[in-house]
């Protein structure tokens, strides 16, 4: 059985759903109390991350084989002490847990934050990575992978890049894409500029727990730190496209040119190499899936069920 903390959670949802169509039962552990639909094979529990002693307990209780950690605080409210201390406890649980019930492997969630600073277009695994870090998140990010590989010989660390649909925010600060649409769906047009040039490495939720599913059960891993992104850029251009095919009466206006640098994407060879690992989805099936997604959702329950914080 296949541990996830945070797997009640946006990408963690994802990642259940695909360790359990390759086979691996599950179980998903949140601090939430009650789980959205609970694909059969999984199992759910409450936990708070920072209790040792529950953390380690749920060996007693189930037969874990691996550990799939992407729990964190939020760290961006006004104590960054007070979370950072959470994220740290939490992450060392996690480790000293997979020593005790002698996991396989545990994977430990990153972000391509920890590029902050690179320069060039393309995102390597082994790229230097420059002193300090401009944000809690990115900074906590960097000592959890230092960390994991002093603590574990079989721990991965996961670069984690922008994640959009099923479950995720209805609107993002870092990517126009699951704000479009979303605002598409709802007949309303988005109220940022945006750029039809502006792009990222962007990768369908599906598709990033298919990722995390295939490190997790990968016969031999070569590396101890892998990108989970798409290894190409989505543009805003791209992304209407598809939206008028999948909403052709959406009011979506594209200023020309882009607003920002240079876009960037993650190498993701590591992972192609080591687990055979490529998208599912390009532009236009991951809006269609999306908008069916989110029609059904609002059908289904009178509100949008994307995640707003």
């Amino acid at each position: 059985m296949i541990l996830i903390t945070g797997g009640l959670g946006f990408i963690g949802s994802h990642v259940t759903r695909a360790l359990l169509d390759l086979g691996e039962p599950c179980l998903a552990v949140s601090r939430s109390a009650a789980p959205r639909e609970l694909p059969e094979g999984a199992a759910a529990e409450r936990l708070d991350m920072a209790d040792r002693s529950a953390f380690l307990a749920l060996g007693d209780r189930y037969d874990i084989t691996g550990i799939v950690h992407l729990a964190s605080a939020p760290l961006r409210g006004t104590d960054v002490l007070a979370e950072l201390r959470a994220n740290t406890s939490g992450l060392l649980n996690a480790l000293e847990a997979a020593r005790a019930w002698g996991v396989r492997r545990i994977c430990v969630a990153s972000t391509i934050g920890v590029y902050a600073g690179v320069r060039g277009a393309v995102f390597r695994e082994d790229a230097p990575l420059p002193p300090g870090a401009p944000h809690p998140t990115p900074a906590f990010k960097r000592s959890a992978e230092a960390l994991a590989a002093v603590a574990a010989d079989n721990a991965v660390s996961m670069r984690i890049g922008a994640i959009w649909g099923p479950h995720g925010r209805a609107d993002s600060p870092f990517f126009a894409i699951p704000g479009l649409v979303n605002a598409a769906v709802r007949g309303e047009p988005y109220p940022k500029p945006v750029h039809a040039g502006d792009g990222i490495d962007a990768l369908y939720a599906p598709d990033c727990g298919r990722a995390i599913a295939l490190l997790q059960t990968a016969g031999t891993l070569r590396h101890g730190v892998y990108n989970i992104g798409s290894g190409r850029v989505t543009t805003n251009a791209q992304v209407v496209a598809a939206l008028r095919k999948a909403v052709p009466d959406a009011p979506i206006e594209l200023a020309e040119g882009r607003s920002q640098g240079e876009e960037q994407r993650l190498d993701v060879t590591r992972l192609h190499d080591d687990t055979g690992f490529a998208p599912a989805y390009d532009a236009d099936a991951a809006v269609a899936d999306y908008v069916a997604w989110l029609r059904y959702s609002t059908t289904t329950t009178g509100i949008s069920r994307s995640v707003r914080s």
